[in-house]
């Protein structure tokens, strides 16, 4: 037996002011999502903002169904929606955040597995990583450069292919 240590690469900023001019416009479009999230059974809403090579802007936010399953996380939403609008365009960053009115969300929220997958594949499509900006409504903010940072040992699309 071989034991083998896997590691990551995080930043953490004590505050949304370290950040650059451009990161924090694109977490205050997440934020701005989160208003457009419906949540009515966990109140717990996520935003997403992505920044398009092309400069543009795609938002999204968790859409929730009384069927649990049947909802879609924010990041989800906003890499579906870039994709389908602009399908040759590469994603540079994506923001994430949340909010609710039950606690304070004082970590910074990461996406999901099937959201890290999602992002992981988008990445392989366009041969380049995404920049991955995350926070909650308090506390610190976490930046990494690309998913294998959040999923280091991903499924990857040629293991179909074999």
């Amino acid at each position: 037996m071989k034991e083998k240590i896997i590691s990551v690469r995080l930043f953490e900023f004590d505050s949304e002011d370290e950040l650059s001019s451009s990161e924090s416009n694109l977490l205050n479009h997440a934020k701005k999502a989160c208003t457009n999230a419906y949540a009515p059974y966990s109140q717990f809403r996520v935003g997403a903002a992505l920044l398009l090579e092309n400069g543009e802007v795609i938002t999204g936010s968790n859409q929730e169904n009384t069927s649990y399953p049947n909802g879609i996380c924010a990041e989800r939403v906003a890499i579906f929606t870039a994709k389908n609008k602009y399908p040759d365009i590469a994603i540079k960053s994506i923001a994430i955040t949340a909010n609710t009115n039950n606690f304070e969300i004082e970590e910074p929220i990461s996406p999901c597995g099937a959201c890290r997958q999602v992002i992981a594949e988008t990445e392989s499509r366009q041969h380049k990583e995404i920049k991955i900006i995350m926070k909650g409504n308090k506390g610190p903010v976490l930046l990494t450069n690309g998913i294998k940072n959040l999923l280091p040992l991903m499924f990857h699309e040629e293991k179909l292919k074999k």
